[in-house]
């Protein structure tokens, strides 16, 4: 079944052969009607899209920019810490030694070719390896120190410049990345597969904010494979929509099929994305092993080892007790606000279920008018959540208590849940009795971690996410925990609570 959702006939922009694969390469020179095998008549024929032109386009400017920023955040760091690395004179021979030096580490760690093989172009996904290039800057400054005359550079001086640079990469690349994304118009994405992983497929990329792309064709089947999706049909959908970017969606029964189309797909200058179904049972946390030419999947135990769970619990009680006291002068007046404003207790106590099953109290700000909860039954009407009670306009909600829920404020008191032992800064959602109820079979098994101030949930928006979807995030988080994963999370709540966008 093939659905439209939009598409041009433009004609192909020119375009240098040297970015192009050899059989695209092989069909601008020649027509569809010249073709002598199967796979020159499918290149020639995809070559009526300019798709590909668009998509070399795209790859070219994020490249671009994002090398730009780079050279700007070594150029920035290099003169910040100049004063203390050396003398002035030294100034322009340091950042001609420096700026080639950072291109071509950059380069070297793959980190201007990510962007074309993924949807979601995220600068905090490369940290660790903008930490490797910040570091291997600084050491190649320092070996060159003696050779160009830089200066007597120091270990205060060499770590002042390592995070300068770490620091100036991150903010420069999300500002390209940016500008890149405004610049440039939506990825044109086909859907090809299961039917009900390409509708899933659509409507994730349909409400992210983070993804920069746009569904206009589909071709679903009962499964992948050139009986039922043949490759000629796939090149004429791709040049009548100009599409960019294929996204499949196998089902678990079509084995090889998925590398043939794969191949062929990329064969034809496109960029390809997967719908890895086993993924959705073990999570991301495999290990590839090799076994004499046979790739092995090697996926890693359930829950945290005993280490982990030392190492996440001291990341939370160094965290929440910082914060506590850094915030404790607005918890001081957001309490007397609250007291002011209505009768009633400054915190909201509800019980919750924790790790393992058992209940806790979980701490919030009173933002509604006392005795709320007596209020909810009359009100379930105007529920807007599946499987959660959530109103947008809910008029038990006081004044200050919007502001505080807006804000998320509100939330605040629970960093005492995170000293006691009852949550975690990240983590499964606590969930009261009644929705908890309805979590039934291995999907309980999100109970093997403390619950969460955030979660993947939170980024997603919590109210948007149907109960049932939400568990599976919840599963998939604790089989894939990490501490890197945990500090990610928690800078992507701080980006969609102060701007309700990602990074």
């Amino acid at each position: 079944m093939i659905s439209e959702q939009g598409g041009d006939s433009d004609t192909v922009a020119a375009e240098a052969e040297a970015g192009l694969p050899r059989a695209y390469r092989w069909g601008r020179r020649r027509p569809v009607e010249q073709a002598r095998t199967r796979e020159e008549w499918v290149a020639a024929a995809a070559l009526k899209s300019d798709g590909i032109s668009r998509s070399l386009a795209v790859n070219r400017r994020y490249r671009r920019l994002l090398g730009l920023a780079d050279i700007i955040a070594a150029a920035v760091a290099i003169a910040v810490c100049l004063p203390v690395l050396g003398s002035d004179d030294n100034f322009p021979l340091a950042v001609a030694a420096g700026l080639p030096v950072v291109a071509i580490i950059s380069k070297l760690l793959g980190l201007y070719d990510r962007d074309e093989l993924v949807l979601r172009k995220s600068t905090l996904e490369e940290a660790p390896r903008l930490f490797q290039l910040a570091t291997l800057f600084a050491l190649s400054l320092a070996v060159m120190e003696q050779p160009l005359d830089l200066g007597d550079i120091g270990g205060d001086q060499l770590l002042g410049l390592w995070m300068s640079l770490f620091v100036g990469l991150i903010a420069t690349r999300i500002v390209a990345r940016g500008i890149a994304r405004r610049t440039t118009e939506p990825e044109r994405c086909l859907l090809l597969g299961d039917f009900d992983a390409c509708e899933r497929a659509r409507s994730k990329i349909q409400e992210s904010q983070r993804v920069n792309a746009e569904v206009v064709a589909q071709i679903t089947s009962a499964r992948i494979g050139e009986e039922e999706v043949p490759l000629e049909t796939l090149a004429q959908v791709a040049a009548e929509h100009n599409i960019q970017r294929v996204i499949v969606a196998p089902r678990s029964t079509d084995h090889g099929d998925v590398l043939n189309l794969v191949r062929a797909v990329k064969a034809m200058g496109l960029n390809v994305s997967v719908l890895p179904r086993l993924l959705e049972i073990v999570g991301s946390s495999v290990i590839v092993d090799d076994v004499e030419g046979l790739r092995v999947l090697g996926v890693s135990r359930f829950g945290l080892t005993r280490s982990s769970r030392t190492v996440k619990r001291t990341f939370d009680l160094v965290i929440s007790l910082t914060g506590l006291l850094v915030v404790s002068p607005l918890l001081i007046a957001i309490a007397l606000m609250i007291k002011l404003e209505s009768r009633g207790p400054v915190l909201f106590r509800q019980k919750r279920i924790g790790k393992t099953g058992d209940t806790f109290d979980m701490l919030k700000f009173r933002s509604m008018v006392d005795g709320a909860d007596d209020l909810k039954d009359g009100l379930q009407e105007l529920n807007e959540a599946s499987g959660f009670f959530k109103i947008t306009d809910d008029p038990r909600i006081t004044r200050l208590g919007r502001l505080l829920r807006r804000t998320s404020l509100d939330e605040l008191p629970q960093l005492l849940n995170v000293v006691r032992g009852d949550m975690s800064l990240v983590g499964p959602r606590p969930l009261i009795h009644e929705e908890d109820s309805r979590i039934e079979g291995w999907d309980r098994h999100r109970l093997h971690l403390t619950p969460g101030m955030t979660g993947p949930w939170q980024v997603l928006g919590s109210s948007r996410i149907p109960l049932e979807e939400m568990v599976k995030l919840d599963y998939l988080y604790v089989a894939t925990w990490s501490l890197w994963g945990d500090t990610k999370l928690l800078l992507r709540t701080a980006a969609f609570v102060l701007g309700r966008h990602g990074v």
